[in-house]
């Protein structure tokens, strides 16, 4: 039985990468340091800003909020409910019950009555579901972002999103997305500031936080990852992590460390605003705005003639 690094008292886990074995409440303060320690680093913010949490339901983005709040940090919550039947609203509960313990503010953007849910949206779109609904709630983060005021956006990107996009990334060469992996994007040209504070915790130390603090989280996957390219990324190294642990910090923060400073040298694609919605773009008229002009056509063209 191990026991716990900082009191002798039996630990409640072992973090190999880290090689830390501790009780409840010493990892507790372990991981809220840690999380302070990452916002400091990289001067994500401070106690002066606006900050709005994207909130999914899940454990990480809960783990977020709730591990700012104790912080000390006033943070409010953006749910962007996507339609996706019973996970949606289950995961929409769920973010209210979270808000209302802590008596927070919680803001909530209707896909489907802005423009329609994911599950409509993929009958008339041939790429992968992934790929457009992150696209979407990047989209609407930003918007209601700027129109509510917030300086900040934080996400819950833990250590295993970031490792298999990194990963994913570097396996097709795309320069413009490794260019912009990184814990912070500045603000400028229409965007807010945003941060991910989780970046250097795994997807199990989240769970583990949210367990121990008694965190009501949506625990089954979004029906549409199934078969996600992502997905796999993540099993192979989680393989790899098992064997060799600390590899997936390793591999993202020596990127950030060596190679991201070479990639930011290199000029990025101009960004205007859209002529129809003002949100940053790279062309005309932005990618969601397409969406709804295509959703629009397709309603009219199926409605009868008069």
């Amino acid at each position: 039985m191990r026991r716990c690094l900082k009191c002798s008292a039996k630990s409640v886990v072992y973090l190999p990468q880290h090689r830390l074995a501790l009780c409840k409440e010493h990892y507790l303060e372990w991981y809220l340091k840690r999380v302070e320690d990452t916002i400091k680093e990289f001067r994500m913010f401070d106690r002066t800003n606006r900050v709005l949490v994207a909130v999914s339901g899940g454990k990480d983005s809960l783990s977020l909020w709730d591990a700012l709040l104790s912080l000390g940090y006033k943070m409010d919550g953006l749910y962007i409910n996507l339609g996706i039947g019973h996970y949606s609203e289950l995961s929409r509960k769920v973010c209210e019950e979270f808000a209302k313990s802590k008596k927070a503010v919680l803001h909530t953007v209707e896909l489907e009555k802005d423009m329609a849910s994911i599950p409509s949206l993929k009958e008339m779109e041939k790429r992968p579901v992934c790929s457009l609904c992150g696209q979407i709630k990047r989209y609407y983060l930003n918007r209601y972002a700027r129109e509510l005021g917030y300086e900040v956006i934080a996400t819950g990107h833990n250590l295993d999103d970031e490792t298999a996009t990194l990963f994913s990334n570097t396996l097709s060469w795309q320069l413009e997305y490794l260019k912009r992996q990184y814990p912070v994007l500045s603000e400028g040209n229409g965007f807010v500031r945003k941060v991910k504070p989780l970046f250097k915790m795994s997807e199990k130390e989240n769970a583990l936080y949210a367990f121990l603090r008694g965190i009501n989280f949506v625990e089954e996957e979004c029906p549409f990852a199934e078969g996600a390219s992502s997905v796999e990324y993540k099993r192979l190294l989680s393989q790899i992590e098992e064997k060799s642990p600390g590899t997936k910090l390793r591999f993202y923060t020596e990127f950030i460390r060596r190679v991201h400073p070479i990639l930011k040298q290199e000029g990025g694609v101009p960004i205007g605003a859209c002529s129809v919605c003002g949100e940053p773009t790279t062309s005309d008229v932005c990618s969601v705005c397409r969406l709804k002009a295509r959703l629009s056509l397709g309603s009219s063209s199926s409605s009868p003639s008069s």
